[in-house]
C-alpha cells in the first residue's frame, strides 16, 4: 500500500509561481512511477506530467510544457511540481498519482494504483 499526501496549494497571481510537494508512504516509493493530474471545476481530471522511477525521463502535457517542471527526492519519498508563469486557467485541485514500477510515464489515469487526496491552486487575474 502507498499512501501520498499534497500539499503547497494557495492563491496566487497570474504569473507567481507555486511548488507542491507529494509525500508517499512505502519503501520501494523510489522505483513507483510517479504523476500530477489536475481537475478544474466541471471538468474532468486531466493529466500534468508523470515519470518513472527508473530514468530521468518526464512527459508533461502541451499545456503545461516549459512551465511546470517535476522532480523527486527519494531520501524523502517526496516528488515535487514547480509551477512558473501560472495562468488562470491552471486553477484546479492537483493531484499526485504513483503506479507501479512496470508502468511507463502514461496520461492514461487508469494505470495509476495509488491517489493522494488533492491539493487547490487557485490562480487570479
Amino acid at each position: 500500500q502507498v499512501y501520498l499526501v499534497e500539499s503547497g496549494g494557495g492563491l496566487v497571481q497570474a504569473g507567481d509561481s507555486l511548488r507542491l510537494s507529494c509525500e508517499a508512504s512505502g519503501r520501494t516509493f523510489s522505483t513507483y512511477t510517479m504523476a500530477w493530474f489536475r481537475q478544474a471545476p466541471g471538468q474532468e481530471r486531466e493529466f500534468v506530467s508523470a515519470f518513472r522511477g527508473i530514468g530521468d525521463y518526464t512527459y508533461y502535457a502541451d499545456s503545461v510544457k516549459g512551465r511546470f517542471t517535476t522532480s523527486r527526492n527519494n531520501a524523502k519519498n517526496t516528488v515535487y511540481l514547480q509551477m512558473n508563469s501560472l495562468k488562470t486557467e491552471d486553477t484546479a485541485v492537483y493531484y499526485c498519482a504513483a503506479g507501479s514500477p512496470a508502468l511507463s510515464a502514461t496520461r492514461n489515469q487508469q494505470g495509476y494504483r495509488y491517489w493522494g487526496q488533492g491539493t487547490q491552486v487557485t490562480v487570479s487575474s
